[in-house]
């Protein structure tokens, strides 16, 4: 029978534990509001920018001329795989999730015999890819520290996967990240950066022209020609924004369960202290009794 100490010891370190969870519960809570609001704010922005290019896009399609962004390089066999995640972790699934649908994408990839690389957003995407894929890993982008979700860091993360491309390192750039959808629903997502994505928006309303035309000053291919980079800085600060708010949603959601979880362990072991020691008791007073009798 374990002793009243050990119980006593158990006990205050659950309730220590609690104190933590509560803590950053209190603190995930305070945050998530705003990480929501700006998840919330950014998508009409980017949504329009989707649907700008897929005008844009359609006119050019199969156009000789069209923006390598957009066109292509001609070939699939390289992939970029962004992998978006958090530096922390105490976030329930959050990390876990993004991780297993990045994981499952490079495995088919993988068997296609195409080549994968990996760029990791973030210290727990790169820590679950490291063991399968380490060697695709090329590089590891901090978010913690002087680094914030920022338009700033994205620009800088967009530049870096132009340049890539640009020196034909890749052919297809797609990113992985959560939507936040509710505190206690984040939805892995998977969207492909480049080429740019030439389709309509879900729910967007479709025009009817009448027979018209729409004509472009300057024109399309100098258009997209400024728009098309400007895109994928735009996604990638979507996906980071989103993956704030689906972070601080999720490590709330854990850390509440994980405050009620500690709450009714410590319920059930002051049980078991006050058992053991009753059973002391009454092991005590039978022995002082026994030797009483005889004497």
């Amino acid at each position: 029978m374990p002793s009243l100490k050990s119980f006593r010891v158990r006990i205050a370190s659950v309730k220590s534990t609690r104190k933590i969870t509560k803590a950053l519960n209190l603190v995930a809570a305070s945050k998530l509001r705003r990480a929501q609001e700006a998840a919330v704010n950014a998508r009409p922005f980017a949504e329009r920018m989707e649907r700008v290019l897929a005008n844009l896009g359609a006119s050019m399609a199969g156009n000789p001329g069209a923006p390598r962004l957009l066109a292509g390089t001609g070939r699939d066999d390289v992939h970029l795989v962004i992998v978006a995640t958090s530096d922390r972790g105490l976030a329930g699934g959050f990390n876990a999730n993004i991780s297993k649908m990045a994981r499952q994408h490079i495995a088919r990839l993988t068997a296609e015999g195409k080549q994968v690389k990996i760029l990791a957003i973030g210290r727990k995407g790169r820590d679950a890819l490291r063991r399968d894929y380490g060697k695709n890993i090329i590089d590891t982008i901090e978010l913690g520290g002087v680094k914030a979700v920022g338009f700033a860091t994205a620009h800088e993360i967009a530049t870096r996967v132009l340049d890539m491309y640009e020196a034909g390192e890749f052919d297809v750039a797609t990113i992985f990240y959560s939507r936040f959808q509710s505190v206690i629903a984040q939805i892995p997502t998977m969207q492909r950066l480049i080429p740019a994505e030439v389709k309509q928006a879900e729910g967007a309303p479709s025009v009817d022209l009448k027979g018209a035309i729409y004509t472009y000053e300057p024109d399309e291919t100098e258009i997209l020609a400024d728009l098309l980079p400007r895109n994928v800085a735009v996604q990638i600060f979507r996906a980071m924004l989103e993956n704030a708010a689906s972070f601080f949603g999720a490590q709330m959601t854990a850390m509440d369960n994980a405050t009620r979880n500690a709450g009714d362990v410590i319920d059930k072991l002051t049980i078991q202290y006050n058992r053991t020691r009753q059973a002391m008791i009454t092991k005590e007073l039978i022995e002082i009794i026994s030797g009483a009798e005889a004497l």
